[in-house]
């Protein structure tokens, strides 16, 4: 039980990663603040929280407004009155396209969800984090990792959320709140299963064989799944890591060594 009686906000609930980390911190004894835009979706993900045996409080909020965010804020300190860990999933895919050609516009808005949203949460939840000596996860990616084209958009917005973590982690530290992150690599999830599958029927072979060659890159030859990922980021968020903060601790079954 990493988090027994710990209140963790998860920003930023999807079908993968996010619903992972609520799910898994509700089975090491945490209630869960989950947000995310869609009220729906997140209703579900509460049921599967309190199915685990612990509180949920579902907020819809749009991370990348001010208002909106200080409303969850309030909510959770309302509900819980206390926070013991935030974890910063929310993200937006980039476009995909070299840096000579990317309309600038688009990585500003790929911005506000991907670094700033994090930046202004952390900045919220500062006071009450502060007061349970808490902790901050972001979730970061393997493409900080790597150079490939058409990578550059990503790749320039996980460097900047890693820049948001490091300093974070030397400005809130003195106060008693850790602040580190994650980088996963490719997440064995439906999306990935999508993608894997179109990618197999535009060359006409076997999604498995997509699966493999990915695969093959990788020291364990596998692709991590979501609760994998999950585990290390509660990990960082509990206890056991007291020691640990400023740090990016890569899960990609050893595609790269960092």
């Amino acid at each position: 039980m990493l988090l027994a009686d710990k209140v963790v906000v998860v920003a930023g609930i999807g079908p993968g990663l996010g619903q992972a980390v609520a799910i898994r911190a509700a089975q090491n004894g945490a209630d869960v603040v989950l947000a995310a835009r869609t009220e729906s979706y997140l209703n579900e993900v509460a049921g599967k929280v309190t199915a685990a045996g612990r509180r949920a409080l579902a907020v819809p909020t749009d991370l990348t407004d001010d208002d909106s965010s200080a409303a969850l804020v309030r909510a959770a300190l309302d509900e819980f009155g206390r926070v013991d860990a935030l974890v910063n999933n929310a993200f937006v895919m980039p476009p995909m396209r070299s840096l000579d050609k990317v309309d600038l516009d688009d990585l500003r808005s790929s911005f506000d969800v991907n670094v700033l949203a994090a930046l202004r949460l952390t900045r919220l939840l500062t006071p009450a984090l502060v007061a349970s000596a808490g902790s901050v996860v972001m979730v970061n990616s393997a493409v900080l990792r790597h150079s490939r084209r058409p990578f550059g958009p990503y790749k320039l917005a996980k460097a900047g959320l890693l820049a948001v973590a490091q300093n974070l982690a030397s400005e809130l530290g003195p106060k008693g709140v850790r602040v580190n992150s994650v980088a996963p690599g490719w997440i064995w999830a439906d999306s990935l299963r999508m993608w894997f599958d179109y990618q197999a029927s535009e060359r006409g072979v076997p999604a498995q064989q997509i699966y493999d060659e990915i695969a093959a890159t990788t020291d364990l030859r596998r692709l991590p799944l979501p609760d994998e990922v999950a585990d290390a980021v509660l990990f960082l968020a509990s206890s056991l890591a007291a020691g640990i903060t400023g740090q990016c601790l890569d899960v990609n079954c050893g595609e790269f060594h960092h």
